[in-house]
This record gives C-alpha cells, sequence and structure tokens, in this order.
C-alpha cells in the first residue's frame, strides 16, 4: 500500500517552490483495515476539505465507513461482525487520521464502545447482545461517558415500565451520523439511594434534540455537539448497568484501557501527518536552526509512537486485567503520548518558519487538531492526583474523575 500524497499550492521557500509530494511508503499489508483506506483515504481526505471550512460533520466520511463496516470491524466474526483485533483497529485510526483527523476521533469514540462490550462478552459480562446489534444494522453509537464520569448528570424519574431521563450531554462525538446515544443519568432509588444508571437511547427517540453547538479551536468537524434529552423514556429492560453514584466504579477500569489506545491512535496519525509536511516543506531549507527543530520533532515523534504502541501492548488484544494499576500505566502513558503529540505538531509548524503558520500548508490545522488531546481522560493534572495517590498507597480521590 502506498502512502497518499500531500500537495499544497503556492508556496514557497526562498526562490524554489516546494513540491510537497511525500515519497511513497509501504503500509502494513496484513491489516484489511489499513488496505481499506488505500481505495477510499483520498475520497475521506476530499469529503473532509468540503466539511471542514464550515466546521461542519462529514456524515459523507461517516456513510462510507458504514458501506465498508467498519463500524462493525471489531464485532467478533460470530456476532456477524469483521472480527478484527484490536491492534488492527489502532493502526486504522493512525492512518484514517492522515486522511481526516475529525473522522478518525470521531470513529474512535464508537469503536471503544464495541471493544469495551467485547471484553465484557470474552470476560463473562453482558456485552453480547450491543455487539450483535451493531453488527445486524451496522450502528453508530455515540458515548457521553467522558463527560459524565462518577456522578453523571440529569434527572431521572420513575414511569411505570421504566424511567423518564432530561438533561443534556455534551461533546456526543460524531451524533449528527450516529444511531444510538450510550449515555447514564443519576436516579435516588427509594431504598438504595443515589445511583447511576447506564441506557442506550435511540436518537431518533420522542423528546431528543442535536444541538448544533460544536465550535472548538480543533477537530472541528467531529459532530460533537451537545444532545438534549427532555423525558425521554427509557425502558426498565434498556437499563444495562447500575452503581453507586460519586464512587469509583469496575467498569472505568475496561472503558478506559480500550478507549485511551483508540483515541490517541488518532492523534498519533496527527502528529505523523505533521512531521511528514514538515520534512516535505523544509528539505530545502537553508536556515541552519532546521535540522535542530527538526530533531525535536522527530525526538517528539519517537516518544509519541512509543507511548501509543506501548498502550496497545498492555490492552493486550483485549487480554488485560481490568484493575486500578492497568488504568494507571494507560492514563500515564496518555498524558506522555499527549504532550509528545503536541509537541510533534509545535515543531513542525516552528521548522517551517512562516509558512508552516499559513492555512495552505495544513500544518496549522493539525497543531489546532493535536491540542484537543489533553481534554481526553485523564486531564494531565487529575492523572497526576490520580497516579500520585496511588503511589503514595492511598485511594484516588473522586477529584481525579
Amino acid at each position: 500500500m502506498k502512502a497518499h500524497a500531500i500537495a499544497t499550492e503556492n508556496l514557497h521557500t526562498g526562490d524554489d517552490p516546494v513540491n510537497l509530494v511525500v515519497e511513497e511508503t509501504t503500509m502494513n499489508n496484513s491489516n484489511p483495515l489499513v488496505e481499506l483506506l488505500n481505495s477510499i483515504g483520498d475520497t475521506i481526505a476530499e469529503h473532509g476539505c468540503k466539511a471542514d471550512p464550515e466546521d461542519a460533520f462529514s456524515t459523507d466520511n461517516y456513510q462510507l465507513l458504514k458501506d465498508n463496516k467498519v463500524f462493525s470491524a471489531l464485532v467478533p466474526e460470530q456476532f456477524g461482525g469483521g472480527g478484527r483485533d484490536y491492534r488492527q483497529m489502532c493502526e486504522f485510526l493512525t492512518e484514517l487520521a492522515t486522511y481526516h483527523p475529525s473522522t478518525a476521533l470521531s470513529c474512535s469514540m464508537h469503536q471503544h464502545i464495541v471493544a469495551a462490550n467485547r471484553y465484557n462478552h470474552i470476560n463473562g459480562r453482558p456485552g453480547q447482545a450491543l455487539l450483535e446489534k451493531v453488527a445486524a444494522n451496522e450502528l453508530v453509537l455515540v458515548s457521553t461517558g467522558a463527560g459524565d464520569w462518577l456522578a453523571s448528570n440529569g434527572e431521572i424519574t420513575r414511569a411505570e415500565g421504566g424511567y423518564l431521563y432530561s438533561g443534556t450531554k455534551h461533546f456526543a462525538s460524531g451524533c449528527p451520523g450516529a444511531n444510538v446515544l450510550v449515555t447514564s443519568g443519576p436516579y435516588e432509588d427509594p431504598e438504595e439511594g443515589w445511583q447511576v444508571l447506564h441506557f442506550p437511547v435511540p436518537l431518533k427517540a420522542e423528546g431528543v434534540t442535536i444541538l448544533d453547538n460544536w465550535q472548538p479551536m480543533g477537530m472541528c468537524g467531529t459532530g460533537s455537539n451537545s444532545i438534549k434529552l427532555e423525558n425521554v423514556f427509557i425502558p426498565e429492560e434498556a437499563v444495562a448497568a447500575r452503581r453507586p453514584r460519586g464512587d469509583y466504579h469496575m467498569m472505568w477500569s475496561v472503558i478506559l484501557p480500550v478507549a485511551l489506545p483508540l483515541i490517541m491512535s488518532v492523534y498519533l496519525g496527527v502528529a505523523k501527518s505533521a512531521a511528514e509536511k514538515a520534512r516535505a516543506i523544509s528539505v530545502k531549507s537553508q536556515d541552519p536552526v532546521t535540522p535542530y527543530l527538526l530533531g525535536e520533532m522527530e525526538n517528539a515523534l519517537t516518544t509519541a509512537t512509543v507511548m501509543v504502541e506501548d498502550m496497545i501492548n498492555i490492552c493486550d488484544d483485549f487480554g488485560f486485567s481490568a484493575n486500578l494499576d492497568t488504568v494507571n500505566e494507560i492514563v500515564k502513558r496518555k498524558t506522555i503520548a499527549a504532550a509528545a503529540c503536541k509537541d510533534t505538531t509545535a515543531k513542525a509548524v516552528e521548522a517551517c518558519g512562516g509558512y508552516g503558520f499559513m492555512r495552505p500548508t495544513g500544518l496549522e490545522a493539525l497543531l489546532r487538531d493535536s491540542m484537543a488531546s489533553h481534554f481526553h481522560p485523564m486531564q494531565e493534572k487529575r492523572q497526576l492526583l490520580f497516579t500520585g495517590s496511588i503511589a503514595m498507597g492511598k485511594e484516588p480521590p473522586s477529584q481525579a474523575f
């Protein structure tokens, strides 16, 4: 498989135009998902170019992924899915990000819900039903877990046969092209006290409204709008899990280890794309400082690559142990990887001088996209609090979440 070309018009360094056609490179031909991008990657990039100027979500890209059964790729074959392994999906998301970062990030949010349910099924917990539904209908899922954490938000009241939920869920990535919201809400049980109920909600259900309010600095096309729910009926049988409100629950020891390597694989793709562009732009530079800046960029990219690779290794294709030690190792590497991805893109811009700051290079967009890596859980200071508490032999405080 060959890497796609990066073309930029009217860019000059000194008297010579810069030819931004990147040399052909060999991809991992053993990964069918990566091979798929050889045929649809350029189309994804074109759709992204059309959507980005308006900060719009590319429904065309999601439909293309849907047509190629990417959303069911992690579902085991016996349940009707593609049966791809965890590493293959991470590699796919890294490569997808080089074509359109926003599409890759939204896709990763769906994939981590599927991955968590696959882990649960492997370990004898409920998960099979959701996996089968995703495969049967190529359903696209939206998560709100990072915005809810331990306490969740909104209001749940009892109703005949179930519950009524009202609230607003933020950062629902991919919702303009999705089918089902996987979310939660707090409920004061008359006997057991405050709980958090976890449940799916069809995005076409009565009372569900997708708000058009995603206006970020970077990752502008992820469609991470807020979703407003007003007296939405949740059937009793739809409640997938209950947990004490405000307490750390084992589910986070499943979700964080599978979610963060998938998410950070996207940002690694952003960093790789920025480095590729910077090498091509600066190849003819006569500035004596340029090699130093590129050296710093390469070191940062190596750090990001090693950290993301190690996160994937820890997951061990769903073979990890769901406990605080695993979470700790994952979130430490997430912080280091995010910083390295941001450093890579910043040095890529700096190495290219003033031209790197110009929109036609695409570098400034990648720099802005990389900045979003900070906001995925755990944010750096919260991770330090979490990890430092464990180092002291203490339980991680709720403020870490």
